[in-house]
């Protein structure tokens, strides 16, 4: 097993505890933190996407804050602000809840067009510019946002830009009824969350990091990514195909993957299971095509199924 493996089967186990039956997403999460990117949650609530964020952030010992996203909520109360002391006559910075490691951005959609920017920075180059200096945040550096797919009153969808930041966007879905049996005993008397605890040194993710990009992609499969990106550009049922960050998503993600489950090489299938989490999102359908009833994931099931692999050298 190798180091990467062990370390993200630590959490994953551990997160467990918690997030009953939903390894599958667990594993996700891991894939986005080695990867250096983010995590959009869309789903129903209390369906687990707060304890989610948590229990990763315990389990790995980092740092965790959360806003909650509302209409009145501004850029600054999300980056920080610089107030004058009296007694020295000077501007201090007061830095704001993005100075985390993860930081649970709840219903994202929520908030103002101007302040969900206000994450465009931090997201792309963890880094945060107030008043002209700009200042690095933590790392490791993980947003994690929700939001509501059912419930659009009140709500400020995100722009492609903001969806293009976003490494995966996944769902953890209901409960089996066998694992929502075990869920209500769980929750018996005090919620597991409580008696979780770390059982890694989150620091060692920065090492981890960096040993993803070690992690070999054959030609074959580079090629078939930038097909599969190509393919998007040019069908008739998209607006907007998938651009040159979601390539690199997959591409990156795919070796974080192959990480995760111990292997030194990406396999065709990596990016096939990837490829719904990573593409979708930034996929925009053409309004008449939606008339008929077509989406992003079945064109993009679509595109995987017509888009060649030539096996060539990659390996099995």
């Amino acid at each position: 097993m190798s180091e990467v493996q062990q370390f993200a089967n630590q959490v994953i186990d551990n997160v467990e505890k918690v997030i009953i039956g939903k390894r599958s997403a667990i594993e996700l999460v891991m894939v986005a933190l080695l990867c250096e990117g983010h995590v959009l949650l869309e789903d129903v609530p209390g369906s687990g996407k707060t304890m989610l964020a948590r229990s990763v952030a315990t389990s790995l010992g980092i740092s965790f804050k959360r806003i909650q996203c509302t209409p009145d909520l501004m850029p600054n109360d999300v980056t920080g602000v610089s107030i004058f002391n009296q007694k020295n006559s000077e501007f201090e910075f007061r830095a704001g809840p993005i100075f985390v490691n993860i930081l649970l951005a709840d219903e994202i959609n929520r908030a103002t067009p101007r302040t969900q920017s206000a994450l465009l920075e931090a997201m792309q180059e963890q880094q945060v510019t107030v008043d002209g200096t700009t200042r690095e945040l933590p790392r490791p550096f993980l947003v994690l946002a929700t939001q509501n797919p059912i419930e659009y009153e009140g709500t400020f969808p995100l722009p492609e830009a903001q969806l293009d930041r976003f490494l995966i966007r996944l769902s953890l879905g209901y409960p089996s009824p066998q694992d929502e049996r075990q869920i209500l005993v769980n929750l018996w008397r005090e919620h597991p969350i409580t008696r979780l605890e770390k059982v890694v040194d989150g620091s060692e993710m920065l090492k981890f990091q960096k040993q993803v990009w070690d992690v070999h992609v054959d030609k074959t499969l580079q090629e078939y990514i930038v097909n599969l990106a190509t393919a998007t550009r040019s069908h008739p049922d998209l607006t907007l195909g998938i651009s040159p960050r979601g390539s690199l998503a997959l591409f990156k993600a795919a070796q974080a993957l192959a990480a995760v489950r111990g292997r030194e090489h990406v396999i065709p299938e990596d990016i096939k299971y990837l490829a719904p989490v990573t593409l979708a999102h930034r996929l925009i359908v053409r309004p008449e095509a939606e008339l008929r009833g077509h989406h992003a994931q079945a064109i993009l099931a679509e595109v995987l199924e017509k888009t060649p692999l030539s096996l060539g050298s990659v390996e099995e």
